[in-house]
């Protein structure tokens, strides 16, 4: 034993002094020191533990029976603090992540000690990324990473940029949509997909006007080279361009989006790449852009080789909901009448799972269309139909089964709430109005960028739900004429989080802007407003005085004035009234628990074998009181021998739970919430559970803890 363990710790020295050095050394003085000491080495390779998405590990020295023994293994602390949502991948005993800062780590995996860390550049990011990629010939290896609209390749080994990647180690993914998108808002926050030499890359644009196209672009994991690109919004001769109004090019500077921003899944058998897209730019009014919108709100299955449409389904026509596809779909077989079948199931922000065959892409449980309420918006044309499956059912709840009835019993304000409902529609797929429309599942979903995770034998599908309600609204934007044009500015750019008072909702996730000045300088907002902050995008298209009047008016000028172009003004009469919660007077969702959920389906008969509440409100938590569930984020794991492990929750634990009744065998307070994915991996014998836990979330307090748990020697 004591053998064993000095020659571990020789590896972790070889691999620290290779970490140094350049050349092509790196692999060979790594595996030196480690080949002769580490055994049973299991890792996490990919972004949610595999190209298929499942989250899934046959693992199994975690038991139902020992998970009460977790303790923690190691900590490290990441160079930076606040959110978090990578989902760590494992490889060579080295785990790699990326801070909330945007820089990229290496660490090793056994003990936590840093190994290399790498930065873009000086500047301080304010984003989120959700991990790495990484690519091998066997020989050499590669993480790519974003920051920014900048994809960069990295050593796997000493993390210095890959020169002959591009120019210097790094390409700017603005550089293949078209000419002028370098003037537009794009960056990634989901690890690209690799398939042999290519890596195909998730892109997020703005949601409103002026946004760049969401185009499905591959590279060349060597050169950077792009080597396909699918147009999301087709172009003139091809297939779906009849289904936008027919001046829609990609030159159209009012219409963008269709983008894929939560990652695909890659059925390496097949060569087929599946891409789940999002809603057409801008939300919530598509008076520009009449027609049903392909290949927005798609699963695509494409060719990974050429970026071939093989086949499509839409899951929202003409979105005027933000219904973007939340998360990569799930690669599981199913059995039916005695034959296995590859399936591809995809989860929405609306809580229905749409199964398909995965090589033809006919639906395996029917699909209904269902009729739709029409619009009374000027110049709006919503599409009268809308697909629901007829398994499995949802699993959340609908804005349509709501009544007076669901009011939160912990609400103090219950009348105010009972008015909003009575001036809210609520109809199934009501469609935004100047009046308020009750959204249930609200904007970010009840599924999530977490993710569901699945036994893909089995054909089990495990996944975390929000039960959120928001309240939607726009309104007319003649008011928007009697403006200064600095607030006209603001009023477009930044009231629908911020509100046009400035207080923001914390409850929400949108600060308040008051008294900015006094906690960030006149360069740090104006760097936020370019770049953006977390999930909020940035302005890249406004010019710097356009950028100063803003910060002015925010600090009190209100009579300044800056000349611009209304482009508020050319996608219709409406503006979005912002992103509000349906909550009571003390911050608390204003409908009955639960709040969050956690369900266990099985996509073989579209049939549920258990729902429970996930998560709880520690302000009402009182001795044998039944938990509330709560918000959360992150996904799953899924074991072989039983067990589901997640975090994510606002409440801020870990939690193991027994995958065959959903009841909890185990639960840890982290330091802060950790809105991520778990991994799990082995390394000499012992198998470990690592989250990242950043917090800063849902007001939740920041932190940079990576945090691994183990079973004790």
């Amino acid at each position: 034993m004591f053998m064993k363990g000095f020659f571990f710790y020789f590896g972790v020295i070889l691999l620290c002094i290779a970490s140094c050095n350049d050349g092509d050394n790196h692999k060979e003085v790594l595996l030196e020191g480690q080949n002769t000491t580490i055994t049973n080495y299991i890792g996490w390779s990919n972004y949610l533990g595999g190209p298929e998405r499942n989250h899934y590990t046959q693992l199994d020295q975690i038991t139902k029976e020992n998970i009460v023994d977790l303790q923690i293994a190691w900590s490290y602390a990441a160079p930076d603090s606040g959110q978090m949502q990578m989902n760590a991948i494992i490889i060579d005993t080295i785990l790699y992540g990326v801070s909330a800062g945007l820089k990229a780590f290496a660490i090793h995996a056994a003990t936590g000690k840093e190994i290399w860390t790498f930065s873009s550049s000086d500047k301080e990011w304010n984003s989120v990324s959700r991990g790495v990629s990484y690519w091998t010939d066997g020989d050499e290896s590669r993480i790519f990473y974003t920051a920014g609209s900048e994809l960069i390749a990295l050593d796997s080994y000493s993390g210095k940029p890959i020169t002959s990647f591009g120019k210097n180690g790094r390409i700017d993914l603005r550089s293949a949509l078209f000419k002028a998108a370098k003037d537009y808002f794009v960056v990634s926050n989901t690890p690209g997909s690799i398939y042999n030499n290519l890596i195909v890359m998730p892109l997020r644009v703005s949601e409103g006007e002026n946004a760049a196209p969401g185009y499905i672009v591959a590279y060349d994991v060597l050169t950077g080279e792009e080597v396909w690109k699918f147009h999301t919004i087709p172009e003139p001769g091809e297939f779906g361009y009849e289904t936008w109004e027919a001046s829609i090019t990609k030159q159209s500077l009012n219409i963008g989006g269709a983008n894929n921003w939560a990652g695909m899944s890659v059925d390496h058998e097949e060569g087929i790449i599946y891409v789940p897209t999002g809603s057409a730019s801008p939300d919530f009014y598509g008076g520009g852009r009449k027609g049903s919108n392909l290949f927005a709100n798609c699963l695509l299955a494409l060719d990974a080789k050429t970026g071939e449409r093989l086949w499509h389904f839409q899951f929202t026509h003409h979105d005027l909901w933000d219904r973007d596809l939340p998360a990569p779909p799930n690669l599981i077989s199913i059995t039916r009448a005695g034959k296995k079948i590859k399936g591809v199931a995809q989860i929405t922000k609306s809580g229905h799972i749409f199964l398909f065959d995965r090589l033809s892409g006919e639906p395996l449980f029917d699909i209904e269309e269902i009729s739709v309420p029409k619009s009374t918006l000027i110049g709006e044309e919503a599409w009268t139909t809308q697909p629901i499956p007829t398994k499995p059912k949802s699993f959340a709840r609908q804005s349509a089964e709501y009544t007076k009835a669901d009011i939160s019993p912990f609400a103090e304000n219950r009348q105010e709430l009972l008015s909003m409902l009575d001036r809210s529609k609520m109809e199934l797929y009501a469609t935004p109005d100047t009046q308020p429309v009750f959204l249930l599942p609200g904007y970010d979903g009840a599924g999530e960028w977490g993710g569901a995770g699945a036994d893909p034998e089995s054909g089990i599908m495990y996944v975390n739900s929000n039960e959120m309600a928001w309240i939607m609204q726009i309104e007319e934007r003649d008011n928007l004429q009697s403006m200064t044009s600095t607030q006209r500015l603001y009023e477009s750019n930044c009231a629908s989080c911020h509100r046009s008072d400035f207080t923001g909702s914390s409850a929400s996730g949108y600060p308040s802007l008051i008294d900015i000045s006094n906690r960030l300088s006149q360069v740090e907002i104006e760097n936020i407003i370019i770049n953006g902050k977390g999930m909020m995008t940035g302005f890249p298209n406004l010019s710097d005085h356009e950028r100063t009047s803003i910060v002015a008016f925010i600090n009190g000028d209100h009579d300044v004035e800056v000349a611009h172009e209304d482009t508020e003004l050319k996608n219709g009469h409406y503006k979005h009234l912002g992103y509000n919660k349906f909550l009571d007077s003390k911050g608390l969702p204003g409908i009955t628990p639960p709040w969050g959920t956690i369900h266990a389906i099985d996509m073989n008969s579209g049939d549920f074998i258990w729902s429970q509440t996930f998560g709880d409100t520690p302000s009402l938590a009182t001795e044998g009181s039944p938990p509330t569930g709560c918000e959360s984020y992150g996904g799953p794991i899924v074991t072989a021998n039983g067990l589901l492990i997640i975090a994510g929750s606002k409440d801020g634990f870990i939690r193991g739970l027994d995958r065959d009744s959903g009841k909890t065998l185990w639960k840890y307070k982290l330091p802060v919430p950790g809105f991520a994915t778990p991994s799990t991996y082995m390394i000499d014998s012992k198998q470990y559970i690592v989250v990242a836990c950043g917090g800063e979330k849902l007001g939740t307090p920041k932190g940079n803890q990576i945090l691994a748990f183990s079973l004790p020697e």
